[in-house]
């Protein structure tokens, strides 16, 4: 080892990456208790950073030469709609979810068609054998003569094959298994996961080879691994889904090359997983007819409107404390509605208990279908049943007033090819806005107004 280099040893908290010297019984940035984990690490005194090696001048920003830099596409179209286009040349790509939701399924789909049609790729597995991997490909049908498999954890190993085969898109499966020998820390440590990370993007710069990592999700819903991970590549991508559910979302946090709004719908079948062309229709096509509590909202996913049914159930506690549970909307905006309904339009909610749930597994978080839960809680409390035929949409202020939202033509539009008659919105809303062939565009300037349109108030 180099004289400027002092081995040291520090105590890193395995949650979020904070360091400290000593030990700590709880995180002072993150509040989780009994994460530090004692590491020893090298510092480097020479004063050289790491370098991408791209350049070593200073240019004009008008001088970079991009003319060559195309998108590669996977050919799975939510994969790309969700990466902004396709795969960037040189991009680190992380993509974390539960154990057994999809990942390896879906790099491998990926890679099958990235391997037949942009020369070799290469796929790392640090969890299964070869004889594995070979058994799930041939379930989903993966064959490509440009798909090479590598099972191996050592990254020093991994990188001086990768010099050997030059790919052009690598995998690594986990991110967590990979481990450094110059480091004495376990893989999947504090230590480990960033050096072995600072070397992958370090490749990916210099030889503009995408990479993906694969990481796990923790019980909270984080990446497994520091939070300072998901800082330093370029995109984060999460896979989301229900166990008894077979459709999966791919869902973007991060992309320093596209839309963070943007969503990939896919439905986990025999054969692996497949591209759900009308996610609406899906997601409607068991909704009950003529049930109280049941209202069908549009949310815009990226560019993508995206029509799904709420349901809600009022009922009597039966306990002191009523329940306010949630499913697939956050649960303060459920009280903050519940609130506005019992000051603004007179609903006695207090003594009830109030489930809320996003049928299909959906998450939403845009504020359009405010309007749509207060409907439904409102349906459900009065046992009347809201058409049909009719779409809600609508943002709910503390005053009670509806408000509009963005890229309404486009939500309308959708709900007219699914066989929307009646759309009840922002009275704000139908400034500007074209007639919708064979839709009625209700506008509503507040809360009691809107129910009283959906005919759930007497």
């Amino acid at each position: 080892m180099a004289k400027q280099d002092k081995i040291k040893t520090r105590f890193f908290c395995q949650n979020c990456g904070s360091v400290s010297p000593k030990w700590l019984g709880k995180c002072a940035d993150c509040g989780s208790w009994n994460t530090y984990v004692e590491e020893k690490t090298t510092e480097d005194r020479s004063g050289r950073p790491a370098v991408f090696g791209a350049s070593d001048r200073v240019m004009r920003l008008a001088e970079v030469d991009i003319s060559e830099d195309r998108r590669l596409e996977t050919g799975i179209g939510e994969f790309d709609r969700v990466l902004g286009g396709g795969v960037v040349h040189g991009s680190v790509i992380l993509i974390g979810g539960d154990p057994g939701i999809g990942k390896s399924t879906l790099m491998l789909q990926a890679l099958q068609r990235l391997g037949a049609c942009a020369g070799p790729v290469l796929y790392v597995s640090g969890e299964e054998s070869s004889r594995q991997v070979r058994l799930r490909a041939d379930r989903l049908g993966v064959v490509s003569e440009g798909l090479y498999l590598l099972c191996e954890t050592n990254l020093d190993e991994i990188l001086h094959q990768v010099e050997q085969l030059k790919p052009r898109v690598i995998v690594l499966d986990s991110v967590q298994t990979i481990y450094l020998p110059a480091i004495e820390s376990a893989p999947g440590s504090i230590s480990q996961v960033r050096e072995c990370a600072a070397r992958v993007i370090q490749l990916a710069k210099t030889r503009g080879t995408p990479v993906f990592l694969i990481g796990h999700v923790t019980k909270e819903g984080a990446i497994a691994g520091p939070r300072a991970l998901e800082h330093i590549v370029d995109t984060v991508l999460y896979f989301e889904g229900e166990r008894h559910q077979t459709f999966r979302i791919l869902r973007a946090v991060k992309n320093r090359f596209g839309s963070t709004n943007e969503i990939g719908i896919f439905e986990m079948q025999e054969q692996g997983l497949t591209e759900v062309a009308n996610p609406s229709e899906l997601f409607l096509e068991e909704r009950p007819a003529n049930v109280s509590g049941s209202v069908v909202v549009c949310s815009m996913e990226g560019t993508r409107p995206l029509l799904v049914e709420l349901q809600a159930l009022v009922t009597p506690a039966n306990y002191g404390m009523p329940q306010r549970v949630s499913t697939g909307i956050e649960g303060r905006r459920v009280s903050l509605l519940l609130a506005v309904l019992e000051k603004r339009a007179g609903m006695s909610l207090g003594a009830q208990d109030v489930f809320v749930n996003v049928a299909g597994g959906v998450r939403l978080e845009e504020p359009a279908v405010d309007l749509g839960v207060a409907a439904a809680v409102a349906s459900s409390l009065r046992d009347a049943p809201v058409s049909p035929h009719a779409v809600v949409i609508g943002e709910i202020g503390l005053g009670g007033e509806v408000r509009g939202v963005a890229q309404m033509e486009k939500r309308l539009h959708e709900a007219q090819k699914l066989g929307f008659t009646r759309c009840v919105v922002s009275a704000r809303n139908l400034k500007g806005l074209p007639p919708v062939e064979g839709m009625e565009v209700v506008g509503v300037n507040g809360i009691y107004e809107a129910l009283e349109a959906l005919e759930v108030v007497g």
